[in-house]
C-alpha cells in the first residue's frame, strides 16, 4: 500500500510538471517557429479555415501597387506627392499565433510589405527605450529642451539670393505653442503640432473640409485634442532621432527586433528628402508609416513577433525588453480619444472597433488593411495583411468562434 501511494504522487508529480511544461509560453527562436495543428491545440479547424476563407475574400479593394493606391488616395490632398518608396504588395496575408505556435496561416507571409501605420508602434517603442535608458527623463517633459536646430543634408554651398536672411535649419518647436508640447502629447496624437516638415505641412495632412481653418487657426491645448496626423508623427521621429543620435532602425534592430528573433529582411525607410546632419554624419530620419511612402517593409512572421512581445506585455523568453510600465502606458487611453493609447495602439474600450472581441483586446494597426491583433484573453496573437477595414470585426469573430468547444 505504501509503494502504490508512493507510485501515485510521484505520477502526479510527473503529471503536475508535464501540464506546467506544456503551458509555459512558447518563444520562437531565430529563423524557427514551431507549427501545431488547431486540434492539437483544443481548436476548431473548420471554424479557422473558415475565417482565412473570409480573410482571403474580403481583400482590400485598392491597387496592389502601392503608388497607384496613394495617388488614388492620400495623393489627392494639398502637397500629396509621394517622397518615399513605394512598393507592389502581394496577396491577403496572415498567420495565427496560440499560445505562442502557429496554428494557421494564409497568403506569403514571408513577402516584405509595406506595413504603413504599425509602423508608429515601432516607433513609439523606440522612444519608449529611450525613456527606460533617461535619455528622455519623462514624458511629460515638454520637447523643445531635447531637440536643438537642426542641420538639413545636401543644402547647396553658395545659398541662392532669394534664401537669403531666411532661417538654415531646422527648429520644430520654436513657436509659443510648440513649446508647450510634451512627448506624451506626441504619443498619444495629442500635440496639435504647428508647422511644416518634410515638404508636408500639418494641416494638409487629412485637411479639414472647412477651408477656412487651414491656416492661422487658433491652436488646441497638448492633451486636448486627438487628430491622427502623420506630420506630426514624422515630428516625433525626428525628435527621437536627435536624443538617441543614431538611426532609429539601427535603435531598434539592436534593441528590440534582434532579440525577439526577427529576420534580417525588414527595412524602416523615411523619405527621399527626409536627411538631416549629425554628429558630422548624412542620418535619414525615418517615418512612421506610409503615407508618402517609406515605412516598414516587413514580413508577416516578423509582425507576429512583434505583436507577441506585445501580449507578454514587453517580455520575451524571460527578458524584458520594453518595460512592462510602457506597455502600461502604451495600452492607456487618453481622455481625448477613448480607444487610442500611444501610437499605434488601438485599444477596444467599450468594444467600439471590434464587437465581436472582449474590451481587453488591442492591437496595431496601419492602412491596407494591416492589423496585428492581441488578444490576453485567449493568449492570442493575428496578423491580417490586405483585408477591408469594414471586415476585420467579421474576421476576428471567426477566428474567436474556433475557441468554442
Amino acid at each position: 500500500m505504501k509503494y502504490l501511494l508512493l507510485t501515485l504522487g510521484f505520477i502526479s508529480f510527473i503529471n503536475t510538471y508535464a501540464q506546467k511544461k506544456t503551458t509555459e509560453p512558447y518563444f520562437p527562436p531565430y529563423n524557427e517557429w514551431q507549427q501545431k495543428r488547431p486540434v492539437e491545440m483544443g481548436l476548431n479547424a473548420t471554424k479557422l479555415d473558415e475565417a482565412i476563407n473570409f480573410a482571403i475574400t474580403n481583400e482590400s479593394k485598392n491597387p496592389r501597387n502601392m503608388e497607384v493606391s496613394h495617388y488614388q488616395s492620400f495623393g489627392k490632398e494639398p502637397f500629396g506627392n509621394g517622397i518615399g518608396p513605394f512598393a507592389e504588395r502581394g496577396e491577403p496575408t496572415g498567420l495565427i499565433v496560440y499560445k505562442g505556435y502557429i496554428i494557421a496561416k494564409w497568403g506569403e507571409p514571408e513577402r516584405c510589405d509595406m506595413t504603413h501605420s504599425v509602423t508608429k508602434s515601432f516607433l513609439s517603442s523606440v522612444v519608449g527605450l529611450a525613456v527606460e535608458r533617461g535619455l528622455i527623463k519623462s514624458v511629460n517633459d515638454t520637447v523643445a529642451h531635447y531637440v536643438p536646430s537642426i542641420e538639413l543634408y545636401g543644402q547647396p554651398v553658395n545659398r541662392p539670393a532669394e534664401d537669403f536672411g531666411t532661417p538654415e535649419l531646422i527648429n520644430l518647436f520654436n513657436t509659443p505653442h510648440n513649446r508647450t508640447i510634451t512627448w506624451d502629447a506626441l504619443l498619444r496624437q495629442t500635440s496639435d503640432w504647428e508647422g511644416t516638415l518634410w515638404g508636408k505641412t500639418d494641416w494638409a495632412d487629412r485637411p479639414d473640409k472647412d477651408t477656412s481653418l487651414w491656416l492661422n487657426r487658433p491652436r488646441n491645448k497638448p492633451g486636448a485634442v486627438y487628430e491622427y496626423n502623420d506630420v506630426r508623427v514624422n515630428v516625433l521621429s525626428l525628435a527621437a532621432l536627435s536624443v538617441w543620435r543614431k538611426p532609429l532602425p539601427q535603435i531598434l534592430k539592436e534593441n528590440i527586433m534582434d532579440k525577439i528573433g526577427a529576420s534580417n529582411t525588414w527595412r524602416w525607410t523615411g523619405y527621399r528628402n527626409s536627411w538631416i546632419v549629425l554628429d558630422g554624419q548624412a542620418m535619414q530620419s525615418v517615418s512612421g508609416g506610409g503615407h508618402w511612402g517609406g515605412g516598414m517593409f516587413i514580413n508577416a512572421y516578423d509582425m507576429a513577433r512583434f505583436g507577441l512581445l506585445s501580449l507578454h506585455r514587453g517580455k520575451w523568453n524571460g527578458q524584458q525588453i520594453l518595460s512592462e510600465n510602457w506597455i502600461k502606458q502604451a495600452l492607456t487611453p487618453t481622455p481625448a480619444e477613448s480607444t487610442y493609447g500611444y501610437m499605434n495602439w488601438f485599444l477596444n474600450t467599450d468594444r467600439k472597433l471590434l464587437p465581436s472581441a472582449s474590451a481587453n483586446v488591442f492591437y496595431h494597426l496601419g492602412n491596407g488593411t494591416n492589423m496585428v491583433y492581441i488578444d490576453p484573453d485567449h493568449e492570442l496573437v493575428m496578423v491580417s495583411r490586405w483585408i477591408t477595414t469594414n471586415a476585420m470585426d467579421g474576421l476576428v469573430k471567426r477566428i474567436l468562434e474556433a475557441f468554442n468547444k
